[in-house]
C-alpha cells in the first residue's frame, strides 16, 4: 500500500501510456527475427556494384546490413544506386586558405522487382560532414575519409530502412 502511495502517481503516466501503445497497432518491423517476412525480403535484395570507393563504401554496408550474403534466398529484387559525392572548400581565410570543407554524399536509388522488372521504391538518401582544414594534409585527407567512411555508413543505413518499410507494405498485402 504504500509503495501506491509513494510510486502510484509516477506510474500512472506509463501506465497510461502503455495502455494507449497497446490499442494503436505499432508491431515490431523486424517481427520474428531472421525467419520474419521483412528480413527474408531483404535477403532476397541483389544489390548492383556501385562506381567509386564511395560506391564500394555504401554498397558493402548495405550488404552487411541486409543479410544478403547469408545465402538461402533467390535474389526477388535488385537495388541500383547512383552517388553523387562532393567535396568542396569554404571558409577561406585572411590568407587565402580554406578552413573548412564540406563534404556531401547523396545516393539515388531504385528497388527494382525481378519478376516483372517494375520499380517498387525510387528515393533519395544523404548525408554529410564538415571537416576542418589543418597544417597537416594528411590530417586533412585522413579527415575527409573518416568522413566518407561515416557518410556510406550513414547513407546506407537509410537505405536498408527504407527498403524494409517498403517490403514491410508488401507483405501486408
Amino acid at each position: 500500500m504504500r509503495f501506491l502511495r509513494l510510486f502510484g502517481p509516477a506510474l500512472m503516466p506509463a501506465l497510461m501510456g502503455a495502455a494507449l501503445l497497446s490499442g494503436c497497432g505499432l508491431k515490431p518491423m523486424y517481427a520474428g527475427g531472421g525467419g520474419g517476412a521483412v528480413a527474408q525480403g531483404l535477403k532476397g535484395v541483389q544489390v548492383a556494384a556501385i562506381e567509386g570507393r564511395a560506391g564500394w563504401l555504401v554498397r558493402n554496408a548495405i550488404v552487411d546490413q541486409l543479410g544478403a550474403d547469408k545465402g538461402g534466398t533467390a535474389p526477388r529484387y535488385r537495388l541500383d544506386i547512383r552517388l553523387d559525392d562532393k567535396l568542396e572548400g569554404f571558409a577561406l581565410l585572411s590568407d587565402d586558405t580554406i578552413g573548412r570543407e564540406r563534404r556531401t554524399l547523396r545516393a539515388r536509388y531504385q528497388l527494382v522487382d525481378l519478376s516483372s522488372n517494375e520499380t517498387v521504391l525510387d528515393a533519395t538518401a544523404g548525408s554529410d560532414a564538415g571537416i576542418d582544414v589543418v597544417s597537416s594534409d594528411y590530417a586533412t585527407i585522413a579527415g575527409e575519409q573518416t568522413a566518407l567512411e561515416n557518410m556510406s555508413k550513414d547513407v546506407a543505413t537509410r537505405i536498408v530502412t527504407a527498403v524494409a518499410l517498403r517490403l514491410r507494405g508488401d507483405t501486408k498485402q
